[in-house]
């Protein structure tokens, strides 16, 4: 039996944007400084006060070409030689130059091993976030999102939804963060992420949790369907629904 061809296509949910990993920035000051300690390294005072007038002539030379006379590398090395001119006239005679003793140096790996492992932290803190957005999405289409306990982070898949539909606000998962918050469902049932989501959510989602918290306090009970007209005045007037739960808050106590 012959397989047609073209072969057919079956529907597939988009796959979730590739997290890149880490990258060490380029820096050239950096590099700069890096080159100057290989070449600087087993040289005493008087080697390296001779490589800094050499550095201080290129960049007398340097600077009479526009093109060369921002360089950051080249004024970055400069420098350099001038710290470690200095660093060595105030050593012992006779020390040579050795960078894995140089406390400016070892400070400088510590800061950039730290700026590591935020950039690999923030990389896998966006890849939860992205595995969350892909969850939040299968659930929305089985119609199960509401049943869904909410947890830590997921303001931040709301984010990446929004993100990936173009800017488009997510209007059932919007509903749903708020119907939580209003409940004090999942991580919500914190004090503390409670008060977070007041910087983590839109206007919107946080007038309409309050709205529906005191609507709840007067007809407890209500039905979700009941409530509906609370997402619409928030989508419309988040505004004017933030007003009214507070209005209903001071008639309720």
């Amino acid at each position: 039996m012959t397989t047609p061809w073209p072969p057919r296509r079956t529907a597939r949910r988009p796959l979730a944007p590739h997290v890149a990993a880490p990258r060490e920035p380029v820096d050239p000051a950096r590099i700069g400084r890096r080159a100057v300690r290989r070449r600087a390294k087993g040289m005493d005072a008087t080697a390296v006060a001779t490589a800094l007038e050499d550095a201080r002539f290129d960049a007398r030379q340097d600077s009479r070409h526009e093109d060369l006379a921002d360089d950051v590398r080249s004024r970055a090395e400069l420098a350099e030689w001038e710290r470690l001119g200095q660093l060595l006239a105030a050593a012992p005679a006779g020390t040579a130059y050795d960078p894995d003793t140089d406390p400016a140096v070892q400070d400088e790996l510590a800061a950039e091993a730290s700026a590591a492992a935020d950039r690999e932290a923030a990389v896998r803190e966006a890849q939860r976030t992205a595995a969350r957005a892909d969850e939040l999405q299968a659930l929305r289409e089985l119609g199960a999102l509401e049943q869904t306990e909410p947890r830590d982070g997921d303001e931040a898949a709301r984010d990446e939804l929004t993100r990936r539909a173009g800017g488009c606000a997510q209007a059932d998962v919007d509903a749903w963060l708020a119907r939580a918050l209003a409940a004090h469902r999942g991580h919500y049932r914190d004090p503390a992420a409670r008060e977070a989501a007041a910087g983590l959510l839109t206007p919107l989602v946080l007038a309409h949790a309050a709205l529906l918290a005191e609507l709840a306090r007067l007809v407890p009970g209500a039905r979700a369907d009941e409530l509906a007209f609370a997402a619409r005045l928030a989508a419309t007037e988040p505004e004017a629904a933030g007003d009214l739960a507070a209005f209903l808050a001071r008639a309720v106590r």
